[in-house]
């Protein structure tokens, strides 16, 4: 009663699932150091969302004689016929014979071996699961979840137990998966339906027959029946999407609503003349349709928060230069922000070949621009005399001052952390419209989960003339047919890249590094017949910049690089793309190395070099490279194999943080939880109404993510 009693005072002025998890009976001070550490469980709350992975049917209780070679998880029901402690010290291990009528199991525990010399007899019967393996060829189950065999348990009531996910540490102190179950079950004894109230509108679950939110966690830790489970998961994983998609449309709303934008009121003479009489080739539909929703976007008075995505080579660069004109045309200065000063260098040579007959100034700023230049750069900018300012990110010191800034421009702007980005936006009176662009195609799913609080453009078409690259994969022992083919290029006048995988040696990864790699090159290709750059993260920003122009004025023909040059780098010349080591790469680098070709108009090339052995995963990504060169489908392919992976890191926003849902298998009731948050907002977007005010008092809640001041 004493656990109940603190709990109940801690919890007095809050809902109980606050209280520390210290106070829940069975747990304590050092149990709950150890769910701290090993799973963030701190209080009542955060054991209730930790999940089963998986539910026992305690009726199924197999006879050890059924162990076969595919055997995975088994539980079996039997006496503990003898114990004993095999090795010293660090291999130090006991050792348990389990009997049934059938045959004999061995229990083996490296860990926490004195715990369970206490808590367990010989000559007991005992309920024990656990995954089967096998010893000198004869099975064994080590670290078993293991309890007395009860007498409900011997007469095969029916009912079903949650095995949940632990650790080796919190195993080796008798906290093992059935129990942690049986702590949230001493839980579950002290909830109700206040603790665990309602926040999905009536008409919701109506809807989609969803089951209350109590009865939910009731099913999902202790089912009824298996049906039962299923609707728990159902119901928990559509609240999960239906909450990020929520916060996610308020975020937009909010901004469409209250968020005052510069005002861009009309096309002028700069992008005109442009349009008309400069363009280096007619612009894509997709190119048109996404300016016109650009210029809309900038016209109403409210800041523009555009994502600009699309495949490699899909022409986003001239719609950021057709953009900066429509803002200079206003009377405003725009920016171009870019990761790399090799891009940066890039966006500026090919921009002011672009705009080499138009009446426009525009200054490249980066870490390694010369005091002198800088100084006047900063100067024309805070005089409102430059125009137009492309650089790295050198461009958000604080000495970087505009005049009037209206337009920023960031390319892969998952590189950028979210501070980094507001710099460049504080540095006007009125928020400067925004348009951030990225060459990594990303799935419908993906994207309006993590980029729901964008407005969403996509090129989805490339320029005329545009040559699909043909894209090979070759084993290391056919290197040498891959020498002969990129000699061949060379004598047609073509340039290469060769891209490795790391730059020094490592013991763990069998790759080869790029300075070893670089000597093997020179190998086949010597001087003076061939010349060959090289460049890599390391290097100071005058060597890149001084190998990289080699290479782009073709006084080489081969680039070794690492993946410094995986974005963004255009030298149409180079039609060989050789990917060494290509199965230690993702799918989405993989597409965007293979990028760097096909630029011209000449055939281009990407050649998958890869060792003898490959596991499945890497199998298939060279499998999806070869047979496509559609960025959208590698990735699908790309989140299917991994995941979400890195994207929750790109939006530093949490919101693919989900416990139970996945933006994969769970598409459909993604699209569905999408639907109705956006249906709901658009009717009631105070979320006002007596229907809706469940949500709005979840989400006023502590730790929830919409800031409600600048809403209502």
């Amino acid at each position: 009663m004493l656990f109940l009693q603190k709990a109940k005072t801690i919890s007095s002025a809050a809902n109980i699932l606050s209280s520390p998890i210290e106070y829940l009976k069975g747990v304590g001070p050092q149990r709950a150091d150890l769910l701290k550490k090993e799973l963030n469980i701190f209080t009542f709350g955060d054991l209730l969302n930790h999940f089963p992975y998986r539910h026992v049917d305690k009726t199924k209780i197999n006879l050890i004689s059924e162990i076969n070679a595919d055997t995975d998880y088994i539980q079996i029901a039997g006496q503990i016929i003898s114990f004993e402690i095999i090795g010293q010290k660090k291999g130090r291990r006991l050792v348990a014979q389990c009997k049934d009528q059938t045959g004999i199991l061995e229990l083996t525990w490296f860990q926490g071996i004195n715990w369970i010399q206490k808590t367990i007899h010989e000559g007991y019967s005992y309920l024990v699961y656990g995954k089967v393996t096998f010893y000198q060829g004869h099975p064994q189950i080590i670290h078993p979840e293991i309890e007395k065999l009860a007498s409900e348990q011997a007469a095969g009531k029916n009912f079903l137990e949650p095995i949940y996910p632990s650790t080796e540490k919190l195993k080796a102190k008798g906290l093992g998966g059935r129990q942690i179950g049986k702590l949230t079950q001493a839980l579950m004894a002290l909830l109700t339906e206040k603790d665990i109230p309602e926040n999905l509108p009536d008409e919701i679950l109506k809807s989609l027959k969803l089951l209350k939110r109590f009865n939910a966690y009731r099913q999902i830790h202790f089912p009824s029946a298996a049906i039962e489970f299923d609707d728990a998961v159902k119901r928990l994983k559509f609240e999960e999407l239906f909450l990020a998609q929520l916060r996610m449309n308020m975020l937009r709303s909010n901004r469409h609503r209250f968020s005052k934008g510069v005002v861009f009121a009309k096309v002028g003479e700069l992008f005109n003349g442009f349009y008309k009489n400069h363009l280096p080739f007619a612009l894509t539909n997709a190119q048109k349709r996404v300016i016109k929703e650009i210029r809309s976007d900038t016209a109403t008075g409210k800041q523009m928060n555009r994502l600009l995505q699309g495949d490699v080579g899909s022409g986003k660069t001239i719609v950021a230069v057709l953009t900066m004109l429509l803002g200079i045309d206003n009377g405003y200065q725009a920016c171009l922000m870019a990761p790399t000063e090799i891009l940066a260098q890039q966006h500026f040579r090919i921009i002011s070949s672009l705009l080499a007959n138009i009446n426009v100034s525009i200054k490249l700023l980066t870490g390694s621009t010369k005091a002198g230049e800088r100084k006047k750069i900063l100067n024309d900018l805070s005089d409102g005399s430059l125009k137009m300012l492309i650089g790295t990110h050198a461009v958000i010191e604080e000495m970087v001052r505009f005049n009037n800034l209206g337009i920023v421009i960031i390319d892969e702007q998952h590189r950028f952390g979210v501070a980094q980005r507001a710099k460049l936006w504080e540095k006007a009176a009125v928020p400067p419209h925004i348009l951030v662009m990225t060459a990594t195609p990303i799935p419908r799913t993906l994207a309006m989960t993590a980029y729901g609080d964008l407005d969403y453009s996509v090129i989805d078409e490339l320029p005329p003339g545009r040559q699909p690259v043909t894209t090979v994969h070759r084993y290391e022992s056919q290197r040498s047919k891959v020498i002969d083919f990129i000699r061949s290029e060379i004598d047609k006048g073509r340039q290469v890249y060769i891209i490795f995988p790391l730059i020094e040696e490592s013991d763990k990864l069998d790759y080869e590094n790029l300075m070893k790699g670089y000597e093997n090159v020179k190998a086949y290709f010597p001087e003076p017949k061939y010349w060959i750059s090289m460049l890599h993260g390391r290097q100071p920003p005058e060597q890149k910049e001084i190998n990289m122009k080699r290479f782009i004025e073709k006084d080489t023909q081969i680039l070794v690089s690492t993946t410094v040059i995986e974005v963004g780098v255009d030298v149409p010349n180079a039609t060989v793309m050789v990917i060494e080591s290509s199965e230690k790469f993702g799918l989405s680098q993989l597409h965007q190395l293979r990028g760097r070709v096909g630029r011209g108009a000449d055939k281009s090339y990407c050649i998958l070099l890869s060792g003898q052995k490959l596991g499945n995963d890497a199998r298939e990504r060279i499998r999806v490279m070869t047979s496509t060169n559609n960025g959208f489908l590698i990735a699908e392919k790309d989140l299917e194999l991994r995941g979400p992976g890195d994207i929750e890191g790109t939006r530093q926003s949490g919101v693919l943080n989900f416990r139970l849902a996945s933006i994969v298998q769970d598409r459909p009731l993604l699209e569905t939880a999408r639907n109705m948050a956006a249906n709901i907002l658009e009717k009631d977007p105070d979320l006002i109404s007596a229907g809706n005010l469940p949500l709005k008092k979840f989400l006023q809640q502590p730790g929830q993510k919409v800031v409600w001041s600048k809403i209502s």
